[in-house]
């Protein structure tokens, strides 16, 4: 997959959802493979986030995963609808998902199996999941027991569910593309 691609396409995608037009969306090659995806929007220069949106598991072709999660990073409920005056002050970002796989092993060792930079992590216990991308712990510093905590309290749940017997953790990894800045040179994995 072509990650650069990957994210011309992204920022097609979210420029036509926000009223902000520049000619036709490129042809994805390989995009009826089914991925699992995220798109990230940042502002530039201050690089804070502006909308993330993902499809975790591969239950769709790529194409379409990335077009559906393109146009819902516009519209993230955690901030107002993007607009087109934005779209010239934030960058694309895209990552390529793994298959998430559990990590079984004690909880007691759980955080010596992360490798920060590597590992994206899910959890799931009592009904709730939370999904952290792994760019995240790199950008905030965290270690892993951090990470750990942080991807607790995502799902709703205490910062030590990670730690209960039931408390299931996956890890996958990511191949991640992003532009250096707005439609400017993308750089990746």
């Amino acid at each position: 997959m072509d990650g650069s691609l990957a994210v011309r396409v992204a920022r097609a995608y979210v420029e036509d959802e926000c009223g902000y037009r520049i000619g036709d969306v490129p042809h994805l090659e390989d995009s009826d493979e089914p991925m699992g995806v995220f798109v990230t929007l940042s502002t530039y220069p201050g690089h804070d986030l502006r909308g993330c949106i993902g499809i975790p598991l591969p239950v769709m072709p790529l194409g379409l995963a990335l077009e559906q999660v393109a146009r819902s990073a516009c519209h993230d409920p955690r901030f107002p609808p993007l607009s087109a005056e934005e779209a010239d002050n934030i960058t694309v970002e895209v990552t390529l998902l793994s298959v998430p796989e559990r990590i079984g092993c004690p909880k007691a060792e759980l955080p010596s199996r992360i490798v920060i930079g590597r590992d994206g992590l899910i959890i799931r216990h009592r009904g709730r999941s939370g999904l952290l991308l792994p760019q995240v712990p790199v950008e905030w510093g965290w270690d892993a027991e951090e990470y750990l905590a942080h991807l607790s309290n995502k799902a709703g749940l205490p910062k030590d569910a990670w730690m209960h017997p039931d408390a299931v953790i996956e890890s996958f990894s990511g191949r991640i593309f992003s532009e250096t800045s707005p439609r400017g040179e993308i750089r990746g994995e």
